[in-house]
C-alpha cells in the first residue's frame, strides 16, 4: 500500500513538473513575458568574406528583465551583449576577438493580453558602440523604435513578429552611417514536457546599401533542471536565404538559458 501511495505521489510530482516546464517553455516563446531569463546564445556562421572562407563564432549574452511599473504595465529590458571571434572575414586582417556593439531594447507592455488574445509591447532601442576592436563594431551611436506583437493559443502555438529600426546619430565620421530595419517573424509549437520547436526569420534591411540579410532559423528546445536551477537548452541550424556577397551561407546555434520564474 505504501509503495502504491509513493508511486502515486511521484506521478503527481512528475505531472506537475511537466506542466511547469510547459508553462516556462510558453513564456520563453514570448519576448515580453514576465520571466527573468539569461539566454547565452552561441552562434557560428561559415562562408563569410569575399572569398567565402571566413567564419565567425559569437556568444550573445541576452539578459531579459521584466519590471512591474504599475498595476497594468510591465517594462521589459532586453539586452544583447556580443562576444565575438572572427577569422578571415576582413581581407588581410586575420582574426579578431572581443566584445561587439551592445543593443539595448525596452518594451512597455500591458500585463494582460487584449480581449482577442494579442500580446504586445513597444518602446525604444539603443545601439551602443562598445566594441573592443574597430572590426567588431560600427563605432556609431544609434537609436530608434522597437515593437513586438504575438498571440499564444491553447493548442501550444505562438506566432508573431518583432521589429526595430536603428538610425545612427553620432560616432566616428569616417565610418558608415547606420539605418537598419530588423524584422523577425516567428512561430513556435509547444510539444509537451517543456519541449518547443521554433522557426523564425531574423531579417535585416540595410537602407544605406539597399541590401537584405535573411537567415531562416530552425530550433528545438527543452526546459530542464540542473540541481534546483531551471534551465532551457536549444539547438538549431540556419540557412541564409539572402545575404551580401561577403555574408554567411549557413550557421549553427546553441542556446543555454538560465530561468528565474516568479514564485
Amino acid at each position: 500500500m505504501a509503495i502504491c501511495l509513493a508511486l502515486f505521489l511521484s506521478s503527481l510530482g512528475t505531472a506537475a513538473h511537466a506542466q511547469d516546464a510547459d508553462e516556462l517553455a510558453k513564456q520563453l516563446s514570448n519576448p515580453v513575458a514576465s520571466l527573468i531569463s539569461v539566454p547565452l546564445q552561441l552562434n557560428w556562421d561559415d562562408g563569410l568574406g569575399p572569398d567565402d572562407d571566413g567564419s565567425k563564432a559569437y556568444l550573445n549574452v541576452q539578459p531579459v528583465i521584466p519590471i512591474s511599473i504599475s498595476e497594468d504595465w510591465n517594462l521589459i529590458s532586453r539586452t544583447i551583449i556580443p562576444i565575438v571571434y572572427q577569422e578571415d572575414v576582413v581581407p588581410g586582417a586575420g582574426s579578431q576577438f572581443g566584445t561587439g556593439d551592445v543593443l539595448q531594447s525596452f518594451f512597455f507592455s500591458p500585463k494582460a493580453p487584449t480581449s482577442s488574445g494579442w500580446i504586445w509591447g513597444i518602446g525604444p532601442v539603443l545601439y551602443l558602440p562598445t566594441a573592443s576592436d574597430d572590426l567588431l563594431g560600427a563605432e556609431k551611436w544609434g537609436a530608434g523604435p522597437t515593437a513586438v506583437v504575438l498571440k499564444q493559443t491553447h493548442s501550444g502555438w505562438t506566432y508573431g513578429a518583432l521589429v526595430n529600426h536603428v538610425w545612427s546619430f553620432a560616432g566616428d565620421d569616417d565610418r558608415a552611417d547606420i539605418s537598419n530595419t530588423f524584422l523577425q517573424p516567428f512561430v513556435s509549437k509547444g510539444l509537451g514536457q517543456g519541449r518547443t520547436a521554433t522557426v523564425n526569420l531574423e531579417s535585416t534591411y540595410d537602407w544605406k546599401s539597399e541590401q537584405w540579410t535573411v537567415p531562416i532559423n530552425f530550433g528545438y528546445s527543452k526546459v530542464s533542471k540542473i540541481g534546483r536551477q531551471l534551465v532551457s537548452y536549444q539547438g538549431g541550424v540556419r540557412y541564409y536565404i539572402e545575404a551580401p556577397d561577403s555574408g554567411a551561407e549557413w550557421g549553427l546555434r546553441f542556446v543555454f538559458t538560465l530561468l528565474f520564474p516568479k514564485h
